[in-house]
C-alpha cells in the first residue's frame, strides 16, 4: 500500500512537473484564432444566468498581483472569468478529447483539460465537483462537461467559470476572444467586468481594450512591470 501511494504522488509530481517545465510548442504547430470556438455556457447572458465578470490580460486585479499570483504568467490574467451561480452547466468551447480532470494546472477546487484539434488546450477551472468525465473520452462543442462554481469555495465569495486556453504542452496562453465566436462589446458592456485594465502612463493606448491583450508565456519575464502605473496598486505590487 505504501509503494502504490508513493507512485501515485512520484506520477503527481510528475504530471505537475510536465505541467509547468514541458517546451512551448512553435507558434507555427498551433491553429491561428479564426472563432472556431463556441462560449462556455448555454443561453443568453444576464444577471440570473451568466456575464463576462473579468477579461484576459492586462487588468487592474493582475497587475496587482503581477509578482505574487500571476507572477509566472507574465504577469496578467490568463484567462475569462465568467460570473455565474453556482451549479450552472459549463459547456465545452469545440470538439476534443477530455486530457486531464483535476489535473495540476491550477484553478481550484476542480478542473477540466480538453485538447482540441490545432494543438489547442482549454481549461474550465473552480468547478464545483468533480466532473465526471473520464480522461481520453472524446467530446463535442456544446456538451456539459461540469458545473461553475467558486474559487472560495464557498459559493457566495466569487461564484465563476474560470476558462483559459492555452496551446497542448500549456506553456503559452492566448487571448480567447479571437478563438470564440461571441459578440464581445456587448458581452464587455453588460457584464460585470468593471475594472478594466491598468495603465501604462508612457504609453496610455497600449493594451486597453478586450481585443488588444498579449499572449502569454509561462515564466516570461513580466509584461507590465510599469514606472507610471495608472491606477496606483494598494500597497504595491504583491
Amino acid at each position: 500500500m505504501a509503494a502504490r501511494r508513493f507512485l501515485l504522488l512520484a506520477a503527481a509530481l510528475t504530471g505537475v512537473a510536465l505541467a509547468h517545465y514541458a517546451a512551448p510548442l512553435p507558434l507555427s504547430a498551433v491553429a491561428p484564432a479564426k472563432a472556431q470556438f463556441g462560449l462556455p455556457f448555454a443561453g443568453p447572458p444576464g444577471p440570473d444566468t451568466w456575464m463576462l465578470g473579468q477579461g484576459y490580460g492586462n487588468t487592474t486585479g493582475a497587475y496587482r498581483q503581477r509578482q505574487s499570483t500571476y507572477g509566472n504568467l507574465q504577469g496578467i490574467h490568463a484567462g475569462l472569468d465568467f460570473s455565474a451561480p453556482c451549479g450552472t452547466p459549463v459547456r465545452a468551447i469545440g470538439d476534443g478529447v477530455v486530457a486531464e480532470v483535476d489535473g495540476p494546472h491550477g484553478s481550484p477546487p476542480h478542473n477540466v483539460v480538453v485538447d482540441h484539434a490545432g494543438n489547442l488546450s482549454s481549461l474550465y477551472g473552480h468547478l464545483r465537483v468533480r466532473s465526471s468525465l473520464r480522461v481520453g473520452q472524446r467530446v463535442t462543442r456544446g456538451q456539459v462537461i461540469g458545473e461553475s462554481g467558486d474559487s472560495q469555495g464557498t459559493c457566495v465569495s466569487a461564484p465563476h467559470l474560470h476558462l483559459e486556453l492555452r496551446d497542448r504542452s500549456h506553456q503559452r496562453f492566448f487571448n480567447p476572444l479571437p478563438f470564440i465566436a461571441a459578440d464581445w462589446n456587448s458581452l464587455a458592456l453588460a457584464g460585470s467586468f468593471g475594472r478594466g485594465y491598468e495603465y501604462d502612463l508612457t504609453q496610455p493606448r497600449r493594451w486597453q481594450t478586450p481585443d488588444s491583450q498579449p499572449p502569454a508565456l509561462r515564466g516570461g519575464p513580466l509584461l507590465n512591470e510599469y514606472r507610471q502605473p495608472w491606477p496606483p496598486a494598494p500597497g504595491g505590487a504583491r
